[in-house]
């Protein structure tokens, strides 16, 4: 669980991202900071029950920085006003597909999948889902991931991407550049005993998801 308390400050945060107001707060988002590392500790602990990879980790190799780089983006706002953090074999730096938890006031989410993969890694999954589409299929169109996930998310060519045809069985998977799937939970869900438990839960099912799509890195 987390405490409400890190969740009030994230959502103050939303409203005075500024370097002033974090500087006089500075010792509310340390606790928040603290707060969150001790619930990613606790998920690499379930999360080494799917993989021993995860055993070897600790929570700064998962979490993403609070503040933005703003050198390119129109944002200029100098904080994220959420706390994320991937769960993979190689930590948030890692290549391929993992798990991610987002905490942010009444946006809180639980997923995870491949995200905008290298030209190399995306032709990989590619193949990999051409040659195993019936294994693909069966995947997310298991009971329990379909009830946590209403579709995988990303964004698609509009062409035909190189190598297949229009009508390859497959072609709604291989037009995708990224393959994400997430599920949304309520401030009660994140503030309560079980929420270590439930994103465990969460991790178990989409386990299969990302296995798969971590077959080209391996």
């Amino acid at each position: 669980m987390l405490q409400a308390s890190t969740l009030q400050f994230i959502e103050k945060l939303s409203k005075n991202n500024n370097k002033v107001w974090f500087d006089k707060n500075r010792e509310a988002y340390l606790a928040a900071k603290e707060d969150f590392e001790l619930f990613v500790t606790k998920m690499l602990e379930k999360a080494a029950a799917l993989d021993p990879a995860f055993r070897e980790q600790k929570a700064k190799d998962c979490i993403f920085r609070i503040f933005r780089d703003v050198r390119f983006g129109k944002d200029k706002t100098p904080y994220k006003a959420h706390f994320g953090a991937f769960f993979s074999k190689g930590g948030r730096k890692y290549p391929g597909a993992g798990f991610y938890i987002h905490i942010e006031p009444g946006k809180s989410f639980v997923g995870g999948g491949l995200w905008m993969p290298e030209g190399p890694l995306l032709k990989g999954v590619r193949q990999e889902i051409d040659y195993n589409l019936p294994e693909f299929k069966k995947i997310i169109g298991n009971a329990k991931f379909k009830k946590l996930f209403n579709k995988i998310e990303g964004e698609q060519l509009k062409t035909v991407p190189q190598g297949y045809t229009a009508d390859n069985p497959a072609i709604e998977y291989l037009k995708m550049k990224s393959y994400t799937v997430g599920t949304k939970v309520t401030d009660k869900d994140v503030t309560a005993k079980t929420f270590v438990a439930k994103c465990a839960d969460i991790f178990t099912v989409m386990s299969p998801f990302v296995n798969f799509l971590n077959r080209p890195v391996e």
